[in-house]
Parts: structure tokens; sequence; C-alpha cells
């Protein structure tokens, strides 16, 4: 049965474009190619029922992220392997986190492409779970990343080994945060400011900061910081560098504190999927680890690799982070 399913919800104009693109989509033609279930996860987990082994397709939303160009063509290249290897017609649709999580609540989504605070909420409204996280070469932990403090070149602020007092700095400073919404460019940061003791929760922040604005991406925020505009810019660590900055402005900047752990984007698979069909999924998006397919994922989300993870524990530092600065996922 699936968690807090409501019959009364009204779906959003995203969802509703993501339903008309379901409906409209082509069959693929499989071929007979079908992959080993993975060893792993390859059981409903604790809770988890997989209540449809007869499902005739999958539908995979791919969220149009910052920096990502033609979305639609590369995530179509995708399933199409998919298909392939599963033998079955499978489909792609672009669509925001927000639409992702309300396709998989409403049955017309059975995977999609999450960042963390997203995913749980996939687990809270449709029982979704993480099965898979990327791997990026601009991550520092692997399938986790850093979020951090900017400042530039020529700012008085300088890293100390003390993380406390290396936040203290910020007391009475301008500060741009990526948006209210962003995992390492607000929900981490203030979760750290807690945990410090600087402040309480993220309705404190105004009282820590001499001013506190929101560049809306990581590019509005750091550029908030080169303009003069802010003394520092809450972002993640991959934001320093190409789309979102010009090497030359990345030469202009430094990180002046960071919080590592921040969980990297996965992909969710509903509990409608069986837990057959769900192995044999897990195996076949594995597949563009391989060199022969691994351009596809590298060309989608700049990601190299797939690795299986354990749901409950790559979100756990999101679900603390969180906790911290008083916010629900």
């Amino acid at each position: 049965m699936k968690l807090n399913r409501t019959t009364s919800f009204s779906l959003s104009a995203a969802l509703l474009a993501l339903t008309t693109a379901f409906l409209s989509a082509c069959n693929t033609q499989p071929s007979s190619n079908q992959a080993a279930a993975p060893q792993g996860q390859t059981t409903a987990p604790q809770g988890q029922t997989a209540t449809n082994a007869t499902l005739d397709q999958l539908r995979v939303v791919f969220p149009s992220r910052s920096g990502a160009t033609e979305v639609q063509t590369k995530a179509n290249a995708i399933t199409t392997l998919l298909s392939k290897e599963l033998n079955m017609p499978v489909t792609a649709v672009v669509g925001d986190d927000t639409a992702a999580v309300e396709a998989l609540k409403a049955e017309q989504a059975e995977v999609a492409f999450l960042s963390s605070r997203p995913a749980l909420k996939a687990e809270q409204l449709a029982n979704s779970r993480l099965y898979l996280a990327e791997v990026r070469p601009d991550y520092s932990g692997g399938h986790t990343y850093r979020s951090v403090f900017v400042v530039r070149n020529d700012s008085p602020l300088q890293s100390k080994d003390d993380p406390k007092q290396n936040l203290e700095q910020l007391r009475g400073k301008k500060i741009a945060f990526t948006s209210p919404t962003s995992g390492s460019g607000f929900i981490f940061p203030v979760g750290d400011l807690v945990k410090q003791g600087l402040v309480e929760n993220r309705d404190r922040v105004k009282e820590f900061f001499g001013e506190v604005t929101y560049g809306n991406n990581y590019s509005g925020a750091l550029q908030a910081v080169l303009k003069g505009q802010a003394d520092v810019a809450a972002v993640s660590e991959y934001a320093l560098k190409d789309p979102y900055i010009t090497p030359e402005e990345s030469k202009q900047v430094r990180i002046l504190h960071a919080i590592s752990g921040v969980p990297a984007h996965g992909v969710a698979i509903d509990d409608r999927v069986s837990a057959d069909l769900r192995g044999r999924l897990v195996s076949a998006l594995q597949k563009l680890n391989e060199p022969a397919n691994n351009a596809l994922l590298k060309d989608l989300y700049n990601s190299t690799e797939l690795v299986n993870i354990d749901h409950t524990s790559h979100l756990a530092p999101m679900q603390t982070a969180l906790k911290q600065a008083g916010m629900e996922p």
C-alpha cells in the first residue's frame, strides 16, 4: 500500500504537463537483452512493499538542473538504453524536483533523478527510495560534496582551525545564500551555524548577519560577492567553476569554511516497482558506468558513475541539517 496517498490532491500545472508527455510518448521497440539483478538492495526495505509486479512500462523523470542543457534529448538516449536492457518501454520526461515528487505520488512516474531534500519528500509522500547516487569529478566525497562559504581573495576574513571561530567572523557581515530551499546553499550552512551555537534556527539568521540576500542560484550568490554586494556567499563546492562562474572569476574567490557530507543526487524508485524489476532496473542503470555508455551519463549531469547506496544512511546528513535549521523535508 502507498503511504500518505490522498485522492484530494490537486496536481500542479507542472504535473499536468508531465502527464501529457507520458500519454503522448512513443513506444520503444525493445530487445530481448536483460540484465541480471545486482547484489545489494534487490528486496523491499522494511516498511516498503512492492505492490505491482506487472508494470508494462517505466516512466523516468529527469530534473532540468542548473547548468544542464538539452536534457530531454540526453534523457531520451538513456531511456532508450534502459528500454533495451529491460525489454520494456521506458519513457523520459523532464520536470523540476517538485513535479517529479508529485508524479511519483500520483503514480504518473516510477523513477526519478532527485536531489536529497526532494528524495526525503518522495519517501514521505510516495514511499519512493533512493537506490543509486551520482558520482561526479567535482564532488570531493565521490557521492557526497561540500557546502562552502566563499569570500573574495582580498577579504579580511581568514580561515581558522576552529569551526566556531571561523563562522563567528561572519557576525554582522552581508551574506548571499543561494536560495531558501537550497541544500548546500542554505540548509547545510544554517545547520552548521546552529551546530556551532551561533544561531538558534533559520528564523534567527537575520539577527546574526548584518544583511541576508538570496542569489536565486549559485551564480547569483557568487556574483554578489564578486561585485562587492555581499561579504560571503553560501554555495556548493562545484559552483566555483564553469558554467556558474568564469575561470577568471574563480581566481578571484576562495573558500573560507566548508561543510562536508552533503548527499549527492540519486535515483529514486517507487515502491510499485517489484523487487525483481527494481533489481534489473538498478543493474540496467549501472550499465551507464561502462565505457561504451558512460558518455550518456556524463553528458546529462556531468556524473561519471552511479553507485549503490542505502537510502537512509545516504540522506541522514540532510535529515540532520534540516532538523538543526528547524525545517521540514
